[in-house]
């Protein structure tokens, strides 16, 4: 299997995942507090991580010689794309539910390209800019949805810039710490819990330092919510998130961020079926446009050289090749070789 297809793979997995993911964080929603929420599911991805890090074999040694600045961009990245982003997006889930939220959340997709050509220098197409104004047509139709009982249309439009918000700062999370994992070959386990360590340490000093603290650490107690809590974070903070990292490594940030985008059909499924979401005429035309937006997208994709400015040069073919041969093997659990010996898809 190529790397690119891998990637691509990857991505759609990390989609159809983080969609089961997206209406077991809601239920949890409904009883811990969105800082609460955030923290116990990061917990849960780190005891994950690091037992997969056992099984691997893949001690610490393995990040002996990679640059200081690989460790910061990380934990820059953790800092925005987990601390900040997620709690933001838990409190706008609970609001909007997840029908609206996956909507929303196609803005990710032209964000992720904006802040690729900003910063990875990838280069950019009519027809993405196009994919990108029906995306945001989509999203704008989604916020002039009726508000849930309970709430006003003000509460409404505060929650979708809220997420909106989010979605851009999971954006930036997500391409700084592109070039730490492709170009210099840094362990995708590794980096993973390195940005869950870092976002975790700063929700814990956070809740430490909130007046309601006590309420806040409470959801570490054996409750009946951890029925779903606890799947949810498997799901949503272990799972979806190796592969939705495991899709930028190997493909392009771009296309990796559109492949995503395919959560909000089976999301709106699930909210349907599980959570008695109504599936209304607005949402059917704000989806129609954020989907025929992401087909654009994907159809037009970028330019196939991974970088084109200082960041990377373009990848060797023996690169391409190792890598093909031994990315599966990385993320896979029982992979007895660290994740290091993979070679990088592109070299300084």
């Amino acid at each position: 299997m190529g790397t690119h297809l891998l990637g691509q793979t990857c991505a759609l997995l990390a989609a159809i995942t983080w969609a089961f993911a997206l209406v077991l964080f809601k239920r949890s929603g409904e009883r811990i507090p969105p800082l609460a929420l955030n923290l116990f599911k990061n917990v849960i991805a780190i005891i994950l991580l690091a037992a997969t890090l056992l099984v691997m074999r893949d001690g610490i040694g393995t990040l002996r010689g990679f640059p200081r600045d690989d460790f910061l961009v990380l934990i820059l990245s953790g800092i925005i794309g987990i601390t900040l982003a997620d709690t933001l997006m838990f409190h706008g889930l609970n609001l909007i539910g997840v029908g609206l939220f996956s909507i929303v959340d196609c803005l990710y997709s032209p964000a992720i390209v904006l802040f690729s050509f900003v910063f990875l220098f990838e280069k950019l197409t009519a027809a993405q800019y196009v994919g990108g104004v029906l995306i945001i047509a989509g999203v704008f139709i989604s916020s002039r949805h009726e508000p849930p009982a309970g709430r006003t249309r003000a509460q409404l439009l505060s929650r979708v810039l809220l997420v909106v918000l989010a979605i851009c700062l999971m954006a930036v999370g997500a391409v700084v710490m592109k070039p730490v994992l492709e170009t210099d070959g840094f362990p995708l386990i590794w980096g993973t819990i390195l940005r869950l360590l870092a976002a975790t340490l700063v929700l814990a000093m956070l809740a430490l330092a909130s007046p309601k603290r006590k309420a806040l650490w409470s959801v570490f107690r054996p409750a009946p919510v951890w029925k779903v809590s606890i799947p949810g974070s498997v799901l949503g903070a272990y799972l979806a998130m190796v592969l939705w990292v495991a899709g930028f490594k190997y493909t392009l940030a771009s296309i990796a961020s559109i492949l995503n985008q395919t959560t909000i059909i089976f999301a709106l499924i699930l909210a349907t079926l599980m959570l008695k979401e109504r599936f209304t005429r607005r949402k059917a035309v704000a989806v129609t446009l954020a989907l025929v937006g992401i087909v654009i997208v994907t159809l037009a994709g970028p330019k196939p050289a991974l970088a084109t400015g200082p960041t990377a040069s373009a990848p060797t073919a023996q690169a391409d090749v190792d890598a093909a041969t031994d990315a599966p093997a990385e993320i896979a659990k029982s992979v007895k070789k660290s994740a290091s010996s993979v070679a990088p898809l592109s070299k300084r």
